[in-house]
């Protein structure tokens, strides 16, 4: 019954399971675990385990295959420092570790990720610009070397392709007009369009002179407000006959003389006859108005006193007839047949101070800009050139500053505009009736109109931002459009009875004189001179007034 009991007991104070019961510490194992250091050398871990080969704790395993001794070569000391220097000698020989220079690719190429665009990966990793990444040889390249190169063909596939459909390789397929003809040295061509004028006349009865075409929104007359005979005008379009001074007196050339129309007594005064054997080819009145410029068809350039009626002097050396010519203060420019403009300084005795050759053809159409820094000029050989008018170090610049060559005829009719300098306003002849509004600041052509026959002359009106223009064959109209829209604002048809050759603006800007070769000079109101605001007057105190204030 006491054993009894006490087993009982046992299990209730200590109900440990037998596996978990610790073993007893023996004298030896305490004196093993006293003996053994963790942070020892290899040498005394393996006497120690070699002593503690009974403990169950610690477990013998084989070492580590890096530290088995080989078999048959010793390290010794010099082969250690032979290491460390990098070279190994062995048997007379040296070695030496290559370094890797060379990256490794593999032959298959990797798949193009799906981000990136159809074209790159159908080109694949080598260089698209690179003729030689192609397989290409040197022979190919030479033989096709400014020809576009394709991913999917060869340069003379290309060269074959473009070759059979007609596109040039070295050309812009997109352009705007076809390159300008050039002109024509056949004496007999002239004679030719003599004889078919007659095609461009229009039959009488089709329609009169008052015929017009005028927008709702305007009222334009369509009959001149005076006309005057003008006997012995020259029906010739190159020609410049009419210029309208400052001081508004307008000056006709007729035929060997030029006159002198004081708009405001009416009165006609002649004014110079020129030598026996020429004629009049153009006239222009100088900035101010006192001074008249007179070109012939010997070359010459007369300059005249408006208010004496007196000739100054003769500027001679060109070649062939002045046909227009420009004003810049103290500086006329004149445009000649053979292609050449002269600026004449008419203070000095050497007159010619510069000479411009922009032209193949004869200059025709001539006007500076009002400040005096541009110079536009357009000729027979289809070109429009803008030149700088500013004196620098070296004097004038001799080349052209913007050349356009979109005209197809000759351009007559050049004009600046006065509300917008950068504007340039042109108008090409019979095959061409193109205008064309250039930005010479950026060089771009911004607005083109095509009208129904030549452009003879351009003008920009001072006070409206509308453009009026003078047509020849075969309706001798005037047009008038407005800016920038383009739209035609009002068309006078047979407004002379022959084709429309010159015109002029009068000082104020409301009155338009046109020239014909029907011999007669029409004025036309088409514009409004703007009223003057009254400008507010400021009232001035005195001493009495500000005691009366007080």
């Amino acid at each position: 019954m006491a054993s009894t009991r006490t087993t009982t007991t046992t299990k209730h104070q200590n109900p440990k399971t037998p596996v978990r019961i610790r073993a007893p510490l023996t004298p030896s194992l305490t004196a093993g675990f006293n003996a053994l250091s963790l942070g020892g050398s290899p040498t005394k871990r393996r006497t120690h385990v070699q002593d503690l080969a009974g403990n169950p704790f610690l477990s013998s395993r084989p070492s580590s295959p890096v530290k088995q001794a080989t078999n048959g070569f010793v390290v010794t000391a010099e082969l250690q420092r032979q290491a460390g220097q990098g070279v190994i000698r062995r048997g007379g020989f040296e070695s030496r570790m290559e370094v890797v220079k060379l990256d490794y690719f593999p032959d298959v190429q990797p798949k193009p990720s799906p981000r990136r665009a159809k074209s790159m990966t159908r080109l694949g990793p080598d260089d698209r610009f690179l003729p030689r990444a192609r397989g290409l040889d040197d022979s190919d390249i030479a033989a096709a070397p400014m020809k576009p190169f394709h991913p999917d063909g060869s340069p003379r596939h290309v060269a074959r392709l473009a070759e059979a459909v007609g596109i040039p390789l070295n050309q812009r397929v997109l352009k705007y007009h076809e390159a300008p003809p050039m002109p024509s040295a056949d004496k007999d061509l002239s004679q030719q369009r003599l004889h078919a004028r007659a095609l461009y006349q229009r039959p009488n009865g089709t329609t009169s002179s008052t015929g017009a075409v005028t927008n709702k929104t305007r009222k334009i007359p369509t009959q001149p407000e005076r006309v005057l005979d003008a006997p012995g005008m020259a029906d010739d379009f190159y020609l410049n006959l009419i210029s309208w001074s400052s001081t508004n007196i307008l000056a006709v050339a007729l035929s060997e003389s030029t006159y002198v129309w004081r708009a405001d007594t009416g009165a006609v005064t002649q004014m110079a006859d020129t030598p026996e054997g020429t004629y009049v080819a153009s006239v222009s009145f100088s900035n101010d108005g006192m001074f008249l410029a007179i070109g012939l068809g010997n070359g010459d350039v007369e300059l005249w006193d408006v208010e004496s009626g007196t000739k100054l002097r003769t500027m001679t050396g060109h070649e062939a007839q002045v046909a227009c010519m420009s004003w810049n203060g103290h500086i006329v420019s004149s445009g000649c047949g053979d292609g050449s403009i002269w600026h004449h300084d008419v203070r000095v005795a050497r007159h010619k101070v510069c000479e411009l050759l922009g032209h193949a053809g004869e200059v025709c159409g001539l006007e500076w800009r009002s400040d005096g820094d541009y110079l536009a000029s357009g000729g027979n050989d289809n070109v429009v050139n803008v030149w700088d008018g500013r004196v620098g170090d070296g004097g004038y610049s001799e080349e052209p500053v913007m050349t356009k060559r979109t005209h197809t005829a000759a351009v007559k009719g050049v004009s600046w505009c006065p509300w917008q300098p950068s504007l340039l306003a042109t108008g090409g002849g019979t095959s061409d009736a193109t205008l064309h509004i250039w930005n010479v600041t950026t060089g771009a052509r911004i607005h083109s109109v095509q009208t129904a026959a030549q452009i003879t002359s351009v003008r920009f009106a001072p006070h409206k931002k509308e453009i009026f223009t003078t047509h020849g064959y075969p309706t001798n109209s005037l047009m008038v459009h407005a800016y920038p829209t383009m739209e035609r604002v009002a068309e006078i048809r047979d407004a002379h009875d022959a084709r429309v050759l010159f015109s002029q603006m009068s000082p104020q800007g409301d009155v338009v004189c046109t020239g014909a070769g029907d011999e007669n000079l029409k004025f036309w109101r088409l514009w409004e001179v703007p009223k003057k605001r009254k400008e507010k007057s400021h009232r001035t105190l005195t001493g009495e007034s500000i005691l009366k204030l007080r």
